[in-house]
């Protein structure tokens, strides 16, 4: 990763930020202006108030980056000492800069560490939703369960979800199934895969969320739901971490969407009259990309064994107090794999 890849210019936008700090995987990125000064840092945890608090992506950065971070000048830099300062300010970078203030060197956290990797500790339950029949994706489900459509020649839907949190360290997943089930149950038969799994039977369809009732007695901490069409690239422990902060009892993953109106749309004044044409106007959305973070006491919530969505669990929630959270992330850190035109796509990005 280049230097260039970790900093950004002080009149980007929000979506650009969010983008930049998803490809890049820093936690901070440093802002500069046209001339390439130093002018501060932009930190994850700030990026992300912003977006909930603004929807408009385009909103520019300029008011939410911290125009007073540290940073050392690089003929005061000492790698001796170095090491001291990130364990006492637990920052995650720390800008070196020159006399003329542009931007010498990015020192990372992982770089002075590297002698001592980070563990991968998230070992949380992952539970996938995969009863649905695929309707979507017929013809294809008549014959095969959406979870086991193959991704170009190399894994299955289902295997691409599992691989996100194997990555993040977790080892225990529940897949409930319904439609087809035997297929799904045979497959993981044949693979015998080193992690565990554990399937949640529905005798009936029972929606998003039904099945998780029947893992009341059995989910004792936080755990994930996904959807068993998306695939997340994302740090779960940077979500776990947002969700334990801000005392959620659900939190769900938001894309930031933008969505490009293809025609030139009509403003109109307060007579009706034609104000001015806006060509070809952009929407910026949050979209419930289908995974979860969730707290064991919301199972109570839901009924037992009748059909229940998440939109009607969090519509509970809400109704009765509860917080629930929204964590942001870049569109191009999520996946949806439930249509056609979006499958067709998944195969392009994930060959």
């Amino acid at each position: 990763m280049g230097i260039e890849d970790q900093i950004l210019n002080k009149d980007s936008t929000l979506k650009a930020a969010l983008k930049k700090m998803s490809l890049s995987g820093t936690k901070c990125l440093v802002v500069t202006n046209k001339e390439d000064k130093f002018l501060g840092t932009l930190s994850d945890g700030d990026l992300r108030k912003a977006i909930l608090k603004d929807s408009n992506l385009d909103t520019p950065i300029t008011k939410i980056f911290n125009s007073d971070s540290f940073y050392i000048l690089k003929q005061d830099l000492n790698y001796d000492s170095i090491k001291e300062v990130f364990i006492e300010k637990q920052f995650d970078v720390i800008p070196i800069i020159n006399e003329d203030k542009t931007v010498h060197k990015i020192i990372s956290w992982k770089e002075v560490f590297s002698d001592k990797p980070e563990k991968k500790s998230l070992d949380l339950p992952i539970v996938i939703m995969a009863g649905g029949k695929g309707s979507r994706l017929e013809p294809f489900t008549n014959v095969l369960p959406k979870p086991l459509i193959p991704i170009n020649d190399t894994k299955t839907v289902i295997e691409h979800i599992i691989g996100t949190f194997l990555e993040a360290g977790a080892s225990l997943f529940y897949i409930s199934i319904n439609f087809k089930g035997k297929i799904i149950k045979a497959f993981f038969e044949e693979l015998n895969p080193e992690y565990k799994v554990n399937f949640v039977e529905e005798t009936k369809p029972l929606g998003t969320a039904g099945a998780l009732k029947n893992l009341a007695d059995t989910l004792h901490s936080t755990f994930f739901v996904t959807n068993c069409d998306v695939v997340v690239y994302m740090d779960h422990s940077e979500l776990i971490n947002f969700h334990q902060k801000n005392k959620c009892k659900l939190t769900l993953v938001a894309s930031a969407k933008e969505i490009i109106i293809p025609y030139g749309a009509c403003s109109l004044d307060e007579e009706g009259f034609l104000k001015e044409i806006l060509e070809k106007p952009s929407l910026n959305y949050l979209i419930n990309s289908g995974l979860y973070v969730i707290e064991p006491s919301v199972l109570d919530l839901i009924p037992q064994n009748k059909a229940f969505d998440m939109t009607d669990l969090i519509e509970k929630m809400l109704k009765e107090g509860e917080r629930v959270g929204v964590f942001p992330i870049d569109d191009n850190s999520w996946i949806d794999l439930g249509q056609w035109e979006q499958y067709r796509d998944a195969i392009k990005r994930l060959g």
